[in-house]
């Protein structure tokens, strides 16, 4: 029986010195055989290694996924789901025990309803004295009947000079649509995402009124221009942060490639739709922002001339695509960084001591320069980490700086499902729209802000000429 060999783990036969002989023939059947058979076996394994290290190199894309690699979660096949957790749930699903319960808020009462008893067991129906024990709350929604005014303008003719004159639309009610039922179309088009024509499935549904989708688009263009203030407030305060997360996704323009930037932090998210994905793009969302940089491995951010915490989670998942090669070395590497790399984001809440820090930078700089010099993807990541060094550890030495740029991730979250829904936009008049109104609403839900009445004030003070309240943009969070 023929002996079984890897083709790439063989060494051309004239020149191998191995005392173990890693062929299926002997030397001297080797020695015996022409010189042009020689040539040709020596072409063979060459190509036969060659096309191995192509078909691994290929395997190792096909398997990246947003677990293994930095291919964003809206990339992952539907089909393939990773697969379920090992550890037994115990129980049946949902609260555990000592799980902090979210009951119903009571809500001031419009009515109430006194409910006494009616009878006892034994017969009685008289209750003389009774108390409350129990309030047992239902929410209804009314019947919504729209409030419609109808403003009827006269002319009439000046009895001094004879001149023709019409009575105008009072000022704040020329559109038609009032400051709330424009702030409700804003919500579920904008805040929602919905399409046009679901809006005007339920204007006509639920609201009882028709409105065509070129009503609707007038609408939510005055809508955007009504917000314009607030965008800009919080362009403001997110270029005065101390520490900013950016990211950027695909966008698309009547099926141009464009991208949708963000720079998010504690306190405000602003977007920024650009026709590139550049350092000029970079500049364009930042303007004259100088602090500290959070955010994954790309060019324009490694050249941050600030301090710069690089995403650790995409570290991670880079060194768990590495652990999953079938190449022992690529593998081991990978999985021994994969934990180390978990452990030092781990010390995001639990900080080290100044020994175990030292302990893991020497363990970690020892496992990197083991690797560093190898002409595999081994040593590519290795040197890698070893450029990124300086920005590993920044959220250890700074307050408020954390490992990953999840926040940034977490904001662009809503705009990837707006693309994916809508593939993108028409204009630039509708970049502006999508730029400010997730704006706003990412903003007011790190401020656990209801959108709603923000956007009912903005329409009212914009029909009325008026400036809108910003400040509570401005205005940290304690």
């Amino acid at each position: 029986m023929m002996k079984k060999i890897s083709p790439s783990s063989c060494k051309n036969p004239s020149t191998s010195q191995d005392d173990k002989w890693p062929f299926p023939f002997s030397r001297t059947d080797w020695d015996n055989t022409p010189k042009p058979v020689h040539e040709f076996i020596v072409y063979l394994i060459s190509k036969v290694s060659e096309l191995e290290h192509r078909i691994l190199k290929l395997e190792s894309r096909v398997n990246q996924n947003s677990q293994n690699s930095s291919r964003p979660p809206s990339s992952d096949s539907p089909y393939e789901k990773p697969p379920p957790s090992k550890r037994k749930q115990k129980g049946r699903g949902g609260a555990k025990k000592g799980h902090k319960g979210h009951k119903q808020v009571m809500l001031e009462p419009t009515k109430e309803k006194v409910i006494k008893p009616e009878s006892c067991s034994c017969g009685n129906n008289d209750f003389p004295e009774t108390e409350s024990y129990y309030t047992h709350q239902e929410i209804e929604l009314p019947k919504i009947e729209m409030t419609v005014t109808h403003y009827i303008l006269h002319q009439g003719r000046c009895p001094v000079c004879g001149r023709l004159n019409k009575a105008q639309i009072p000022k704040g009610h020329e559109t038609g649509y009032g400051p709330r039922l424009s702030a409700f179309i804003g919500e579920v088009g904008g805040i929602q995402g919905n399409s046009r024509s679901t809006i005007q499935q339920l204007c006509s549904s639920v609201l009882g009124f028709p409105i065509s989708n070129g009503a609707i688009q007038k609408v939510i263009d005055r809508i955007s221009e009504a917000i314009k203030p607030h965008y800009e407030a919080i362009g403001r305060v997110a270029r005065k942060a101390k520490v900013n997360y950016i990211d950027e996704t695909s966008w698309f323009m009547n099926g141009a490639l464009m991208w949708l930037w963000t720079m998010a932090n504690t306190t405000v998210a602003y977007f920024m739709i650009h026709p590139n994905r550049s350092k000029e793009a970079f500049l364009a969302l930042i303007d004259d922002w100088a602090g500290i940089l959070v955010s994954d491995g790309y060019g324009v951010y490694k050249n941050w001339i600030n301090l710069r915490q690089t995403c650790l989670a995409h570290l991670i998942r880079t060194a768990k695509g590495l652990s999953e090669r079938k190449d022992p070395e690529i593998s081991s590497f990978g999985k021994k960084t994969m934990n180390e790399l978990k452990r030092l984001c781990e010390m995001a809440h639990a900080p080290p001591t100044e020994t175990q820090l030292r302990a893991f930078y020497a363990r970690f700089i020892h496992l990197i320069f083991q690797h560093h010099d190898r002409k595999n993807d081994t040593g590519r990541f290795a040197r890698r980490l070893i450029r990124e060094m300086n920005s590993l550890f920044v959220f250890l030495d700074v307050m408020g700086v954390e490992p990953t740029n999840n926040r940034g991730e977490r904001a662009l979250r809503f705009g990837v499902l707006w693309r994916k829904r809508s593939q993108g936009t028409a204009s630039e008049k509708g970049n502006r729209w999508v730029e400010r109104i997730i704006s706003l609403k990412q903003t007011c839900a790190m401020r656990s802000m209801p959108t709603f009445p923000v956007l009912v004030e903005a329409i009212d003070c914009y029909f009325k000429d008026q400036t809108p309240d910003i400040s509570w943009i401005e205005q940290s969070i304690n």
